[in-house]
């Protein structure tokens, strides 16, 4: 995962890669085929998560080992099933294109209409929270994959600016 920083990347199934050759004129295309009732089957068929280089590059470099989800959250980090308390400095909430928040809601009393109140992807109630990949409100065109990327890029930077690196 990361080369600067102790990262753990948690999931709640185990992550399918697509082939390295699918890219976005890939998924497009195979969209495209199913929205006009087309055989085959949909985009989700391919795998969760798009070999771009960079996920390529942390593949072969043997450090994309996901765990499984945690049993909640702390006042310092996560608390997983077995009891251990890992302490975090950040939580970066990407949990896909169909976004369902509302066991956020009790932890962040800016939660209004299905959103949390966030300053770019950076929660206004809990600072270490970071929120990715839910439409427009956590960054232009972040439901898509130029977006998401983008989007990421600019909290990677923040969380960066935040712990001074």
């Amino acid at each position: 995962m990361s080369r600067v920083a102790e990262a753990a990347w948690v999931t709640l199934r185990p992550a399918r890669f697509m082939p390295d050759d699918v890219d976005g004129r890939v998924l497009f295309g195979v969209a495209t085929r199913k929205a006009a009732g087309g055989a085959g089957g949909g985009v989700s068929d391919l795998g969760d998560i798009v070999m771009v280089p960079s996920v390529r590059e942390a593949r072969d470099r043997g450090v994309l080992h996901s765990r499984p989800m945690f049993a909640r959250l702390t006042d310092r980090g996560v608390r997983w099933a077995d009891g251990a308390e890992q302490t975090c400095d950040g939580i970066i909430w990407c949990t896909g294109f169909q976004p369902n928040l509302t066991h956020l809601a009790p932890l962040l009393p800016g939660w209004r209409q299905g959103k949390a109140a966030t300053d770019g992807t950076r929660s206004v109630d809990e600072p270490r929270l970071y929120l990715l990949g839910y439409g427009d409100w956590t960054g232009p065109a972040s439901a898509t994959l130029v977006g998401a990327g983008r989007t990421a890029r600019a909290t990677v930077a923040d969380i960066a600016s935040r712990l001074g690196g």
